[in-house]
């Protein structure tokens, strides 16, 4: 290949994936996502080691955004897996204008394994724009209320990790306002975005589970006191 013609990033990853693939694997991981993907066969370890130096030069926003849509339309599910990993260590390089592009990447051949992937980035994209931008969460009250509920999932999701910069009035809000959904992957956000706050703050998500937060459903109030005593 010469140097004017060289091969484009998302072919590269996918022949460093192709280098590694394993068939014997492959049954038995599509079978995890209800044979919902075709896999190459690849553990985790072993994708992310084959792919570490295609995914640290830095890249613009548009480029990033770029390759994780060519890599989104591939077929194997592991390639959706590098898209994540190489727009999580490059977040930096995004912007709160590049959250609509994200948010289109969870509606497209979505699972929670991708989605709760790119939730984490949404979120750190999220938490940086509000540092500068105290309207930057309004991003998220408008996902809660989208017709997807992958993007719903999101905006319950983005604020994990966040500590002592949690919302908390966003996060108990979020809570109340998906109570009614029925869906096993929104009910399970609501209770893990909870009991990720009440690492940090406990007592706040008991008195809210003891009060407003009855209204949720009993998984999403189990999930949330997995770890918390004095539950009424």
């Amino acid at each position: 290949m010469s140097d004017r013609n060289p091969v484009a990033w998302p072919d590269q990853v996918r022949q460093a994936l192709l280098a590694v693939a394993d068939a014997q694997r492959a049954p038995a991981m599509q079978a995890y996502l209800r044979g919902q993907f075709p896999f190459f066969g690849i553990p985790t370890p072993l994708r992310r080691q084959a792919v570490s130096s295609l995914i640290k030069p830095r890249q613009t926003a548009i480029e990033l955004l770029a390759n994780a849509r060519t890599l989104w339309a591939m077929p194997e599910r592991e390639c959706q897996y590098v898209a994540v990993d190489l727009l999580a260590r490059q977040v930096r390089q995004l912007g709160e204008g590049d959250l609509a592009t994200l948010l289109e990447l969870v509606r497209l051949r979505s699972w929670w394994d991708s989605v709760d992937g790119l939730a984490g980035v949404v979120g750190d994209v999220v938490r940086a724009a509000r540092r500068t931008n105290p309207d930057a969460q309004r991003s998220m009250d408008s996902a809660l209320a989208d017709g997807n509920l992958w993007v719903r999932r999101v905006a319950m999701l983005h604020q994990l990790g966040w500590r002592g910069e949690t919302d908390r009035r966003r996060l108990f809000a979020y809570a109340e306002a998906l109570a009614g959904e029925e869906d096993f992957f929104i009910r399970k956000a609501i209770g893990w975005a909870l009991r990720d706050f009440a690492r940090s703050e406990p007592q706040a998500v008991l008195d809210f589970l003891n009060g407003p937060g009855r209204v949720l459903s009993s998984l999403s109030r189990r999930e949330a006191a997995k770890h918390l005593t004095g539950l009424n």
